[in-house]
């Protein structure tokens, strides 16, 4: 069966994967661009926006790189769609990504507020559902044609998910910043790590890449 993957997510010391006050201007609210700076710097984000010459090529692009090997499709939060909050007032809102998004897949969007699909360029589709991680995952899976689910966040979505036992493979990267409020990864998810053979490195850039791997003990029955 396909693998469920998170790549590149970045939490802050104390454990926070977003800042608070999310809105147009400002995606990960007061945290700025602090969590992600690693991820700017580097090759693979650099050509995921167009600057095929620009970025590092280091660990840190090395590790970011793997995040589109073998992925079928996506499943986010509304959250990390756009800032906007209940009904949808207009559909001209399609995603912070311009008219190219980088995923080239189906994409989930879980959400309380329905509306029609979104066709981008590039071979993204925005699918927006109300499903719980199990049912969403099933529909992931089944528009992915037999490769890997990957779960793009934010921190409410990969902690539900986490929480249903559903990830096969976790990138965690350790921002060393403490960010004090936001929306935390880590609550409700106690002895997370007897499910998981975990390895870590340390980059120049300052930050702890951790990749937790499902341990052979541990099986999923999604």
């Amino acid at each position: 069966m396909s693998l469920v993957r998170v790549h590149n997510f970045s939490v802050s010391l104390d454990g926070f994967a977003t800042g608070e006050g999310q809105s147009l201007e400002s995606p990960f609210g007061h945290a700025g661009e602090r969590l992600h700076r690693w991820a700017f710097q580097t090759r693979t984000f650099q050509h995921m926006h167009g600057n095929a010459a620009a970025g590092g090529t280091g660990v840190d692009d090395a590790v970011a790189g793997t995040w589109a090997n073998g992925i079928g499709a996506e499943i986010m939060g509304r959250n990390k769609f756009g800032p906007q909050r209940g009904p949808w007032q207009d559909h001209e809102w399609n995603g912070w990504w311009g008219p190219n998004p980088p995923f080239h897949t189906p994409v989930f969007v879980l959400t309380h507020h329905s509306r029609p699909p979104v066709e981008m360029e590039g071979g993204t589709t925005f699918h927006f559902l109300e499903a719980t991680p199990k049912e969403a995952l099933r529909l992931a899976r089944e528009a992915a044609g037999g490769l890997d689910v990957r779960i793009g966040g934010g921190p409410t979505v990969v902690r539900d998910f986490l929480a249903a036992d559903l990830i096969d493979h976790l990138h965690i990267v350790v921002v060393p910043i403490i960010l004090g409020r936001g929306e935390r990864l880590w609550d409700g998810l106690e002895a997370l790590e007897k499910r998981f053979t975990i390895e870590s490195v340390t980059t120049p850039s300052g930050v702890t890449h951790m990749t937790f791997t499902r341990s052979a003990a541990s099986t999923s029955d999604a």
